[in-house]
């Protein structure tokens, strides 16, 4: 039999995006590899409810295979509303660049009575994605970080062909991969490389033959010697004689294209004469001194500014504005109707800055000599308004008002001014200064027309046959330059910037700037030719070196780059990026997507400085977590093209985007640098090349630096050629004379090899004089490891010695040792720079160094330096680690096998591998044994594997290799040992007997890297953890119901509480005689012994943890258990197993019967619970108490039809008990009046009360403990009386029953009342239906109180329900609590919509936390959000933390508040988009609580938080019915997407109810119940007919229009097509299904046929009516991804088998 084939490797990169539509991923820079075949992709995982779903769509400019890439189209993927799952959109990466994303949505408007008017469409701003480019030479990949780059000054490199190919043969040998050219074209006047006169010209000097020669040059490099070629493109500026300026003056900026420049330009001509005219004004024209520099700047004002009179570009010229203003005035010319109030009473200042609000013109730029006016119109309003209607007579005194306002007025731009001046006076101060004086400046000499007194600003077009035809104006174009920690987004020349007016430029006088525009239209020729010139580049160079780039504005370059990578897709982008600011790079390399940004190791300063910039450019340390993830099973994911789809079965790689620093090449020196014999020590050259070529990034140097150059080359001046003995001669590794060429060598070629290969570890140590550097494999773990000796001035022969280096783990071997000397004398210098021909460099040589020591050890290699290892020299080692040179084996081998050793694991066994907090785990193991604790950390918060991984999350993700559980997993075995031990232990136990097989795979994976060095523990350790949780995780998924197994991480993370929170414990059962698994009410507080199980948190959880997610088993023991103890007609609130339970909640009870009816709705066959038998601890109908194991206990049996029929007998007849046991030893804080229990139904209006002013029966059952204050013995929150929820809770369990009778499954109708009357219970609720609304709203308008029983003397807030009917303290009843929507959820048919709507508003705006809901209204009077419980004050009301319910935020509630707003805000919805909203303000109101499951380590939710969410150290961090309520109760209320009508899962008209029953009530369906061809098989459910008919769940109706008939149609095809496509499948893969698989696939095609016929006789009657509809105009029909529209939980399952779930 031949073997399976292996299915392909696809790399998925994952982006999540967050519910702003902005990625979530660690500093926003998301960078990708480059593209691969097959193609892999980028998978967008957005939460189907989050807000951009909203009418949303993802937009991506990602082009698809073969197509180009265009900026501004981008491809819309819709976002559908999914409240069950997150949608995944996966986009096929093929091409390299720079790639745009964004959404669009519409925002949820607030909720609100009436609704709110919809928010406008908006857009998030656009993100970028940025793909590497794809570099191969001679059919060898070169990723990005294995570029060694060399880089020359062209115009130096000779005579081509002759000197380049000796050059570039001398390059190669040296093993550098590409050469960066300086740009070829041909310069201008200034010989400048970067002045370039004609774009579209290669320089003639160098290549004769033009572009042949070129294309040339470049095939030369790439086949015959192995190198890509690198070029400058320069965008920003042309050189200042180019020809083509004197034709398109336009296209640089002067005073016609840009007129505010025109006071730069006259200030320019006036410095420039100014300089010509020192000696006429008896001025030094040469300056010896500062002084010298003072009397010239003391000059300018008298001499040159005041000439110029630049103060008019500023202000209003105040006669010509005022007689404008006057005129105007009297000739009734006014821009508006009427006076300005009360202005003729106005200050001054307010009338000045009236006008300079309103009738300012001119403000901005300085446009011309008084260009600033005021509006005459406007200002004649002001007159008007001060003197009346212009009159002649008044001329006199309105012109002086007037001038006296605009001489007011021109106050600040006389001071605008100033302060411009004084900056123009310190600039020219400084720049002269610099140029004359300076140590380090030029020291230009005399001033004279070729050395001017400044540098002119702008360059003059000469006047000829060209120029004549444009405007004088237009031959003056702006220089362009540089500015001082400038902003890179603003252009320095354009409107707005005063930059060269105030002279802050740092001017280029040979090149002109050029002016873009915003768009193509702006400037026509430039774009074109720029373009040209762009794509000339790009047809012969890989990659591009922007000059310039931060003065280059990010539209241009844009533009450009999209042209160049036209011609080029995968072009390496380069660039010289000078921004001050890491954002702000941040932003021109992803709108760019530059490859590296240009990083200089010549810009430091010291060796720690050097060791600084090794460590940022070095990758991540050694060590580092693995962040990726590999899906070892089959996946069926989302299409290329659209939205949860299917690929072909591939293996998925899903790699989680790092977070990346913007990546480097980083050079030893450039042609910008200073060289190592001018800025440090000409020895410095080896150890800095070693330390640069070490780095994880690409890498570079420049000509010369090899040879030892004793100085920088001005590459404007300089006209000598390039001379190096390594162009001449062959090169071989080792020492030689002429410079360091030999050695660099081979620091290129292991540069080159562990950037192809991966090695991105590497650890940087710093000690005096000395850096290491080790770099690593992270996967095979070998390296390479460097010594160098810096050398600085001052080092001379070194001053230290380097201590021994210890490399843990592993074998070092010595490759080589080598310092360099030169010759860096002033004769030599001179004798260098003498030479008129040839650049060449300093006498040196390299000679090799012995005595470097390894020695070898068991468990280490020692790595001693000799006594003689000056500075300038380097040792050089191969590293590896025995053991794991195969690590790819290892990282394979402890990442597998988790899934099958968990797979027999039930959720007991999980909740042991998982969780276990302290308790729980002393608790099982005798006290012997708790959490793990860390040293320097604390303990953990649970002993299993969560507990760990809380832990480890972050540490991973982040990399956090210095936290304390790294440094402990380091320093020892002892946490391995612990996880091995625990389960070693445990698996012995007959209950945990699974747990044998994931013990042994700890074991085995522990064994697996017990060889590992300890610095690399904490990775493996990591690895092993994050697979086993992982898989435990799954498992626990494959356990729960389809809703989990495909829901959204939140509701998986909230159903794996239910594994949390059960478990077993020797010290709390079910029952007083076995252990069984038990669930607790909260971790840690409420986790053993007495305190594990509490009746009322049981049955408020028991509905989400269980029903919910499918452990009907666990809930039906858990009723069984509390049916098994019930007396007095209640159940206990204390379980403590049975033996000593205690009844003192009123309403745990009602929540127990709640939970039965929901079992019987939800559960598979729900309704045999009620015959399911208990035993009971005590007698029915018997308030007798014993002890557990007194005879009497355990007698008798009840079903739990009976326990349901002794609650509800009990409360009819009344209650009235005290406490067994009552007094001190049952509870040392009651009074005694607090034992006792009343309990009475009110007849008249059906409602229940209890409870007295000294206990406290509900959920609110703090009671005071302080005897300092006051408060023992006094609860803080009573609730006697009849509380609403109990009320509801009570009706809900009345109108359930009532119909189990009328149905026949409920054998009695009601119950006998106190005086022996019988009521049924039909009879029951509707007393209390008729009463309710009378007795606890609170109406909104006072005139309706008299319907209602208030008291409108203590109402503190209107529009609510009363929380308490008739409570002991009156007020009480009225307060605002979270109480009421218990009662709206569990019998919303007691409360009108709008009414209920109304308080619901209330609650959300002034209950509603972040996380939870406040206990009690802000604005009582009883308000005390902060719950201390340690607090022991006098305060009445919080000592004690009496006030645990008095405003603390508790979140259990909040799931009630969400279902009760859904519920009642369905109703008034109308249309699917209204539905959506409903389902999406409900979403929105969970974001807190789905931040605080993810950032919990006990991965739960809490108890409680204190106001607005803030952490209470008091709570339970992880509490039972908060999760359940929170989401899970919320998820179990499944909506019919046809109709979002909400019901209790599963529909009701899903139910299987017979056929006959249903065709009775509705007789409309019996054509199509005709068409089933096969009943026997095949019995459709009333759902299945309404949506057959096109109808809904609230429409019973056939169609009775064209767009019904139409939505039958296409609602029953989308079903064909889709059965058609699951039974494709299914023959396909040829899966073999279990037997009930197979039933469901033989209903599924007797439905698929009885749907053809329905489709046919539809069609049918469309053709006799005429129907003409476009599929456009259908409403309605079911989505796609509902299963009941699918045809049911059969077609459902059949869906599954074949979908691989």
């Amino acid at each position: 039999m031949g073997s399976q084939p292996i299915p392909p490797t696809r790399d998925v990169y994952y982006l999540p995006l967050n519910d702003a539509g902005t990625p979530d991923v660690q500093g926003g820079y998301i960078y990708l590899p480059p593209p691969s075949q097959p193609a892999y992709l980028v998978r967008f995982a957005i939460e189907g409810t989050s807000s951009v779903c909203r009418d949303g769509c993802l937009w991506v400019n990602i082009p698809r295979e073969g197509e180009k890439f265009k900026r501004h189209e981008f491809r819309k993927y819709s976002l559908q509303p999914d409240f069950n799952k997150t949608l995944y959109i996966d986009i096929p990466i093929y091409h390299a660049g720079a790639f745009a994303f964004f959404t669009t949505y519409t925002p949820l408007p607030d909720f609100s009575l009436p609704e709110a008017t919809a928010p406008r469409p908006t857009k998030t701003e656009t993100f970028y994605l940025d793909v590497s480019p794809r570099l191969t030479v001679n059919g060898t990949v070169l990723p990005i970080d294995s570029l060694s780059i060399f880089s020359v000054i062209s115009k130096l490199m000779g005579e081509y062909p002759r000197d380049w190919e000796r050059h570039l043969q001398g390059i190669s040998h040296r093993e550098y991969n590409m050469v960066h050219f300086t740009p070829l074209m041909q310069r201008g006047i200034s010989n400048s490389p970067y002045s370039i006169y004609d774009q579209l010209k290669f320089d003639p000097a160098c290549f004769p033959y033009g572009e042949d020669d070129v294309a040339a040059l470049i095939t030369s490099m790439e086949k015959d010697h192995g190198l890509l070629g690198l070029t400058d493109v320069v965008w920003n500026h042309t050189a200042d004689n180019s020809r083509w300026l004197e034709e398109h003056p336009e296209a640089g900026y002067n005073i016609e294209t840009a007129p505010y420049l025109e006071v730069a330009l006259e200030l320019d001509n006036a410095l420039l004469q100014y300089g010509t005219d020192l000696a006429k004004y008896g001025l030094p024209t040469e300056l010896k001194s500062t002084d010298d520099l003072q009397l010239i700047i003391d000059g300018l004002k008298p001499y040159c500014l005041d000439l110029v009179n630049i103060w008019e570009f500023y202000v209003i010229k105040v006669g010509r504005d005022a007689q404008a203003a006057v005129d105007a005035w009297i000739l009734g010319r006014t821009e508006v109707e009427g006076p300005v109030q009360g202005a003729n009473s106005w200050s001054l200042k307010e009338r000045v800055d009236f006008l300079r609000e309103n009738a300012l013109l001119g403000a901005d730029d300085l446009a011309g000599r008084f260009d600033r006016r005021i509006d005459a119109q406007v200002a004649a309003v002001l007159l008007t308004s001060i003197y009346g209607q212009g009159n002649p007579a008044n001329r006199a005194i309105a012109l002086d008002t007037i001038t006296q306002l605009l001489n007011a007025l021109n106050v600040p731009f006389y001071r605008e001014h100033d302060s411009d001046v004084a900056i123009i006076k310190q600039q020219v101060q400084d720049r002269v200064r610099y140029l004359r004086l300076d140590d380090d400046g030029p020291k230009l000499g005399p001033i004279n027309k070729e050395h001017a007194l400044i540098e002119s600003y702008f360059t003059r077009l000469p006047l000829n046959e060209r120029t004549k035809k444009h405007s004088p104006k237009a031959l003056a174009l702006v220089n362009n330059g540089w500015i001082w920690a400038a902003d890179a987004m603003k252009d320095h020349a354009g409107p707005g910037s005063r930059a060269y007016l105030r002279r802050e430029v740092i001017v280029w006088a040979d090149c002109v700037k050029l002016r873009y525009g915003k768009s193509p239209s702006d400037n026509p020729f430039l774009w074109d030719f720029m373009t040209r010139y762009t794509r000339l580049m790009a047809k012969y160079f890989a990659g591009f070196r922007i000059d310039n780039c931060h003065s280059t504005p990010l539209h241009v370059a844009e533009y450009l780059l999209d042209q160049a990578r036209e011609v080029r897709p995968d072009l390496a982008v380069f660039a010289e990026l000078f921004t001050g600011s890491e954002t702000m790079d941040y932003v021109f390399v992803k709108r760019l997507g530059i490859s590296a940004l240009i990083r200089e190791a010549m810009q430091a300063w010291s060796t720690q400085e050097v060791s600084r910039l090794v460590h940022m450019h070095s990758g991540r340390p050694i060590g580092s977590f693995e962040v990726d993830k590999v899906l070892n099973e089959k996946k069926l994911t989302v299409t290329a093209d659209g939205l949860n789809g299917n690929h072909p079965e591939t293996i998925e790689k899903v790699h989680n985007i790092r977070h990346n620093p913007v990546h480097a090449l980083f050079m030893d020196c450039t042609h910008d640098n200073e060289v190592p014999a001018q800025k440090r020590d000409a020895r410095d050259t080896l150890p800095n090349a070693a330390l640069v070529n070490m780095c994880a990034c690409a890498t570079g140097s420049v000509m010369g630096y090899d040879e030892i150059y004793p100085r920088l080359i001005n590459l404007v001046s300089e006209r000598r050629l390039y001379a190096s003995s390594f162009s001449d001669h062959g090169i071989s590794i080792g020492p030689g004379r002429g410079g360091i060429g030999k050695v660099k060598k081979l620091l290129n070629r292991i540069h080159t090899l562990m950037g192809r290969d991966g090695y991105d570890e590497t650890f940087i140590h710093h000690e005096g004089e000395y850096i290491t550097v080790h770099r690593m494999h992270p996967k095979t773990r070998k390296g390479y490891f460097v010594v160098a000796h810096t050398a600085f001035p001052g080092y001379g022969d070194g001053h230290d010695t380097l201590t021994p280096v210890h490399l843990n783990g592993t074998v070092a071997k010595l490759i080589g040792a080598w310092k360099l000397e030169a010759d860096s004398s002033d004769e030599s210098k001179g004798a260098v720079l003498d030479d008129k021909n040839c650049l060449r460099g300093l006498p040196s040589s390299v000679s090799d160094l012995s005595g470097v020591d390894v020695d070898v050890k068991v468990d280490e290699a020692v790595i001693s330096m000799p006594a003689h290892f000056p500075p300038g020299s380097i040792a050089l080692f191969e590293t590896w680690i025995p053991g794991v040179e195969h690590s790819e084996g290892l990282d394979d081998y402890i990442t597998t096998g988790a899934d099958q050793a968990f797979k027999d694991c039930n959720l007991i066994d999980l909740n042991f591998l998982i969780f276990r907090c302290e308790p729980e785990e002393r608790d099982g193991s005798d006290g012997k044994d708790g959490v793990y604790d860390i040293p320097g950390y604390g303990p953990l918060v649970y002993a299993g594997l969560q507990g760990w991984w809380s832990v480890l999350k972050d540490v991973i993700r982040y990399n956090k290799l210095g936290h304390p559980i790294c440094n402990h997993l380091r320093e020892g075995t002892w946490a391995m040992q612990y996880v091995t031990s625990r389960l070693d232990r445990k698996c012995k136990e007959k209950e945990f007997s699974a747990l044998r097989k994931p013990a042994a795979w700890f074991r085995s994976r522990f064994d697996g890297i017990s060889r590992v060095p300890n610095f690399l523990r904490p990775r493996y350790f990591a690895l092993v953890m994050q697979s086993a949780y992982d898989a435990a995780w799954a498992r626990g998924m494959e356990l729960f119901s389809d809703d989990i197994q495909n829901g959204q991480s939140f509701l998986q993370s909230l159903a794996m509480t239910s594994v949390q929170m059960t478990g077993y414990m020797h010290s709390a059962s079910l029952d007083p005689f076995s252990t069984a698994p038990c669930l607790a009410a909260g971790l840690p507080h409420f986790s053993s012994s007495w305190a594990r199980c509490w009746g009322r948190d049981i049955f408020i959880a028991l509905r989400g943890l269980y029903l919910a997610t499918g452990r009907y088993g666990d809930a039906l023991n858990h009723i069984k258990a509390f049916a098994s103890v019930l007396k007095h007609g209640m159940i206990p609130n204390l379980l403590s197993d049975g033996k000593l339970p205690r009844y003192n909640s009123r309403d745990s009870v009602w929540f127990f019967l709640q939970n039965i009816q929901d079992y019987t709705k939800m559960a598979p066959d729900g309704l045999s619970i009620l015959q399911e038998s208990v035993v009971r601890r005590f007698l029915p109908y018997d308030d007798a108490y014993f002890e557990y194991d007194d005879p009497r206990a355990y007698s008798r049996t009840s079903t739990i039809e009976e326990i349901i029929q002794e609650a509800l007998q009990r409360h009819a007849s009344g209650l009235s008990f005290r406490e067994a046991n009552a007094g001190p030893g049952l509870d040392q804080q009651m009074k005694y009046e607090g034992f006792q229990i009343d309990i009475h139904v009110d007849w008249e209006t059906g409602i229940c009360f209890g409870g007295n002013q000294f206990n406290c029966g509900t959920w609110m059952d703090k009671m005071g403990e302080s005897e300092r204050a006051g408060s023992k013995g006094i609860p803080g929150t009573p609730r006697d009386g009849a509380p609403v929820e109990i009320t509801c809770l009570l009706y809900s369990t009345l109108t359930w029953v009532a119909q189990l009778h009328q149905q026949g499954k409920y054998h009695l109708s009601g119950v006998k009342t106190s005086t022996g009357e019988y009521i049924s219970f039909k009879r029951w609720a509707s007393k209390i239906e008729s009463s309710f609304e009378r007795c606890y709203y609170i109406p909104h308008d006072p005139r309706e109180d008299g319907w209602h029983d208030v008291n409108p003397t203590i109402i503190n807030r209107r529009g609510i329900y009363k929380d308490v009917y008739r409570s002991g303290k009156e007020y009480e009843d009225y307060q605002l609590r979270p109480n009421f929507p218990i009662a709206m959820t569990v019998a919303p048919q007691l409360f009108t919509p709008d009414k209920a709507l109304g308080a619901l508003e209330m609650a959300d705006k002034y209950l509603r936390g972040p996380t939870g809901m406040a206990t009690l209204d802000p604005s009582d009077l009883n308000y005390r959000p902060y719950y201390v419980n340690s607090e022991d004050s006098t305060d009445f009301a919080t000592s004690k933390g009496r006030n645990y319910h008095q405003g603390p935020e508790w979140l259990w509630p909040t799931g009630f508040f969400l279902r009760a707003l859904l519920k009642f805000d369905l109703k008034r919805k109308s249309t699917e988009a209204e539905r959506t909203e409903a389902f999406q303000q409900i979403t929105r109101r969970l974001e807190g609580c789905k931040t605080a499951i993810r950032e919990s380590p006990w991965a739960g939710l809490p108890e409680l938080t204190q106001k607005n969410g803030e952490y209470c150290s008091d709570s339970s961090p992880t509490q039972a019915c908060t999760v359940s309520y929170t989401y899970l109760n919320f998820k179990a209320k499944m909506p019919c997407y046809n109709c979002a009508h909400e019901v209790v899962h599963p529909h009701p008209f899903h139910v299987e109810v017979p056929l006959d029953e249903i065709l009775a009530k509705h007789p409309q369906y019996r054509d199509i119940a005709a068409l089933n061809p096969n009943p026997e098989v095949y019995k459709p459910t009333e759902a299945d007919l309404r949506h057959m008919r096109g109808g809904s769940c609230m429409d019973p109706d056939p169609p009775s229009s064209a767009r019904q008939r139409r939505r039958q149609v296409e609602s029953v095809r989308k079903e064909i097509d889709k059965i058609e496509w699951v039974f494709k499948k299914k023959e396909a893969e040829g899966k073999k299904a279990s037997e009930a698989v197979e039933r469901n696939y033989a209903k599924l095609k007797v439905r698929l046929e009885m749907l053809k016929a329905v489709l046919k006789e539809a069609q049918a009657a469309q053709e006799r009516e005429g129907d003409d509809l476009s599929a456009g105009d259908l409403d309605g029909g079911c989505s796609d991804g509902l299963y009941h529209d699918f045809g049911g939980a059969e077609v459902g399952e059949a869906h599954r088998h074949v979908a691989g779930d």
